[in-house]
């Protein structure tokens, strides 16, 4: 009986595990879709909101043909977790079809893959989501000096600094 107290008030006060972001290569060239032609539809039908990262899991799963596998290592994700991002976003176009309602493509916990870009003359990190657009100035104080930042030269000039000292 003590240990069913405990487990209830465990479970009161701790909280889930925060969810990864997942990694996104690019955003959908549209933001949805829209039915018609819907005559035999009563009154108004809710929209249904697919996530970019079940967006995703469609393009990867469907469009690219990649296994689950695959396609949770370029997601930056558990593959059990790409199955059920990929199972919700099915029964989410299924349910539209059959009930003939809009989809909309927005939200998730998510982050785009693309190269991220350092502002000289305001110090501004910004990235480019979208790669086929070429980036001209910083979106912040629009000047024209800027460059790739690069995570992983900053990590070896530290480990070079730490080498020097030993």
């Amino acid at each position: 009986m003590f240990t069913i107290f405990v487990l209830n008030i465990c479970s009161l006060f701790m909280s889930p595990r925060p969810s990864r972001l997942r990694k996104i290569s690019n955003p959908p060239v549209i933001s949805g879709f829209r039915p018609y032609g819907n005559k035999n539809i009563k009154g108004k039908v809710e929209a249904v909101f697919l996530h970019f990262e079940e967006y995703e899991a469609l393009r990867l799963c469907d469009y690219e043909m990649l296994n689950h596998h695959q396609a949770s290592v370029l997601m930056n994700v558990s593959r059990p977790t790409l199955t059920r991002i990929y199972a919700r976003a099915r029964q989410k176009i299924a349910e539209a079809l059959v009930k003939g309602s809009q989809i909309s493509i927005e939200g998730g916990k998510i982050y785009f893959d693309s190269e991220w870009f350092l502002c000289s003359s305001c110090g501004c990190y910004f990235n480019n989501p979208e790669k086929q657009v070429e980036i001209k100035e910083c979106p912040l104080c629009k000047s024209t000096s800027f460059s790739v930042y690069a995570e992983n030269n900053n990590n070896e000039e530290e480990e070079e600094e730490e080498e020097e000292e030993e």
